[in-house]
């Protein structure tokens, strides 16, 4: 568990290959006997999409929110739970966020050059990335697909009316199937987009990537994968922060290697990945009284093994090993004079180490019934490195965590123990009941143990004396098809004991505690298609409270509705979606994070996609189509002074967008 040995596992992988996209993946397939999870294997490409971050199109699930700061950093809510408690994985590894205010969630490392595949789980139904706390995040890239041919890749051109953005990207590959080299690339900028009453919001950004991937295949299955890629985010606006972003720098190297083994296979993974981030007050704003400057980096290194077997037709069961080491530090300095001041340890020299290991059964019994289950345990240790080092306020991290909670020690160990149960029964007339219970424990992130802003203004200070965070949660479920119909209702809720509760003790004094919390939600989809035409309605409704203090927890979603209708013919594409929200009551105004209560709203869209040629395609979408002023309950606070109206940082108005893409 020492960042010594992942760290030479990282760079062997590295300097053994070109890149990595090896593609870590579970899959729970409908017809399949059970939830069959493997790693490095293909899908299907993902349909291009006309936005800089593929996480919009998690926009059309209803049980996914999308928090918007700023043009870029779309961070998700999953049922009504978000940042630490949403787990991101980008084709299998984690990428921590570097700003301590989430400017950069790792939803934001999302190629839009290598469009992923996306999948939103909600709970444990395999432990090995870990427990689902609030939900996870499944990015996975393709393979090429050479199809006989040498070469292959694509060129795509976009550009937006409102905020003017355009994007480029390009991907090529040689080799085939058996050994492929990939090289792609991108850039993407908008300036500021207005909203619905032609307001202009801060949403500017730069945005630049390029990535090196490559992979081999003997003939005895054993395979080689690598991956090494660069982002360059610069002059990011957000309308819902006091600073801005000038510059996020992230550096990605990963390495697989598998074999098949006995009925089964096996694989290890390596991984890095950094990022370098700056925000300020006065590169892309006017500078007030005080220059004020946060430089802050976040490194991680990991490396997991795991085993799948399948020993007969009806059982399946798989083992594993991980460990990860993250370290983050970041300092808040006064820039206004030539000699720069420290003025917090934002996160003073934190390391944490991770080590877990799962194992988990899947059998069928009988024809119907499929049943499944499986035990995590994870070691976690935690520690402010530079807790008794004082800024130019003469106040050390240890001090104010003293004064704030009376906690005297800084260093932090949790035994987290996770599992879960999972049975579906197929019932008569194409219908299956599907039923799973699960224990995720959590352990607080760096921001809510150890943050330590302490200013003249204001301060933030994190609770390293937090308990871990239970999670205790159970879903019923029950799908069906007849003819051309589709449904699926589901009820869940989520018993939390100690969850992590961002408060104000003031005003303008920031900190955090345990209570008790629960969260229920109901979810239905309905499904219709006679292969020309299709339609799907989607609705998702979820409620959160705190059970210690009797209220609403924050940040909770209303009511959401999605409505879509869609034409299909010879390869040509048009869909029509209407998405429509509850105005939201419940709120947690000491909590700092709701904005307040927010008004319902409808928003109209079009889009589709049509073959010019053997190798263009032309797609093209008309947002927000009746220029409507929203936002989404769960965005940023405004903070803009030029749009002062604004209660949150609304989302675009009428937005045209159209793109041309060549393949080969």
């Amino acid at each position: 568990m020492k960042e010594q040995i992942l760290t030479g596992c990282a760079r062997a992988a590295v300097f053994g290959l070109a890149g990595l996209p090896a593609l870590v993946s579970a899959q729970a397939a409908e017809e399949s006997v059970f939830i069959r999870v493997t790693e490095g294997r293909v899908t299907g490409n993902p349909e291009a999409v006309l936005a800089s971050e593929p996480v919009s199109r998690l926009a059309s699930d209803p049980s996914v929110s999308l928090s918007r700061m700023g043009g870029r950093g779309l961070e998700p809510v999953v049922r009504g739970q978000s940042q630490e408690r949403v787990d991101v994985l980008l084709d299998g590894i984690r990428v921590e966020g570097a700003c301590p205010n989430r400017m950069d969630p790792p939803t934001s490392r999302l190629s839009s050059a290598l469009v992923p595949a996306l999948e939103v789980r909600t709970n444990n139904r395999t432990l090995r990335w870990g427990p689902i706390a609030g939900g996870q995040v499944i990015a996975t890239t393709a393979d090429p697909q050479f199809n006989g041919n040498a070469t292959t890749g694509q060129v795509t051109m976009s550009g937006s009316d409102n905020g003017n953005g355009k994007l480029v990207n390009a991907a090529a590959a040689v080799g085939s199937e058996a050994a492929w080299l990939r090289l792609s690339g991108g850039y993407d900028e908008a300036n500021d987009y207005e909203d619905g009453d032609g307001n202009k919001v801060r949403s500017a950004y730069e945005n630049a990537e390029g990535r090196v991937d490559a992979a081999w295949t003997a003939e005895n299955g054993l395979f080689i994968k690598g991956m090494i890629s660069r982002q360059e985010e610069s002059d990011v606006k957000y309308a819902g922060s006091g600073m801005d972003a000038p510059q996020t720098d992230t550096d990605i190297y990963r390495m697989e290697i598998g074999s098949p083994v006995a009925r089964g296979e096996w694989s290890l993974l390596a991984w890095q990945a950094d990022v370098d981030h700056i925000m300020d007050n006065f590169s892309l704003r006017p500078a007030g009284m005080m220059k004020m400057q946060t430089d802050s980096i976040t490194e991680t290194r990991g490396l997991r093994f795991t085993l799948d077997q399948s020993p007969n037709s009806s059982t399946d069961w798989a083992i594993g090993a991980d460990v990860e080491t993250n370290d983050w530090d970041a300092t808040l300095f006064n820039v206004t004079n030539p000699m720069p001041m420290a003025v917090s340890l934002m996160w003073p020299g934190v390391e944490r180490e991770r080590a877990g290991f799962f194992a988990e059964v899947f059998r069928r019994l009988g024809r119907d019934v499929k049943v499944g289950a499986g035990l995590r345990y994870d070691r976690v240790e935690m520690d402010a490195t530079k807790a008794g080092e004082a800024a130019s306020m003469s106040m050390t991290p240890a001090m104010l965590y003293r004064s704030a909670y009376g906690s005297t020690d800084v260093e932090t160990e949790d035994n987290n123990i996770s599992g879960f149960v999972t049975g579906e029964w197929r019932l008569p007339q194409n219908k299956a009941l599907t039923f799973t219970a699960s224990r995720s424990v959590r352990s607080p992130a760096v921001t809510e143990r150890y943050l330590a802003r302490n200013t003249m203004n204001d301060s933030w200070i994190g609770n390293p004396g937090l308990e871990t965070e239970k999670h205790h949660k159970l879903e019923l479920a029950l799908s069906g098809s007849r003819d051309q119909w589709s449904w699926k209702p589901t009820v869940w809720v989520d018993q939390v004991d100690d969850f992590v509760l961002r408060y104000k003790e003031t005003p303008t004094d920031t900190r955090h505690k345990n209570i008790d919390a629960r969260l229920l939600g109901v979810e239905v989809k309905i499904g219709w298609t006679d292969g020309t035409w299709n339609s799907s309605s989607a609705l998702a409704t979820v409620r959160g409270e705190n059970r210690d203090d009797d209220k609403a927890l924050p940040q909770i979603p209303p009511v959401q509705f999605v409505q879509t209708l869609g034409w299909q013919r010879r390869g040509h594409q048009v869909e029509a979606e209407w998405q429509l929200a509850r105005r939201q009551d419940r709120i947690d105004p000491q909590s700092g994070l709701d904005a307040g209560t927010s008004p319902g709203y409808g928003v109209f869209n079009l889009s589709g996609s049509h073959p010019l040629m053997e190798y263009f395609t032309f797609s093209w979408a008309l947002e927000n189509l009746f220029d409507n002023t929203w936002a989404p309950h769960v965005s940023r606070r405004n903070t803009d002074p030029f749009n002062a109206d604004a209660v949150r940082v609304n989302e675009p108005g009428r937005m045209l967008r159209a793109a041309l893409t060549a393949r080969w």
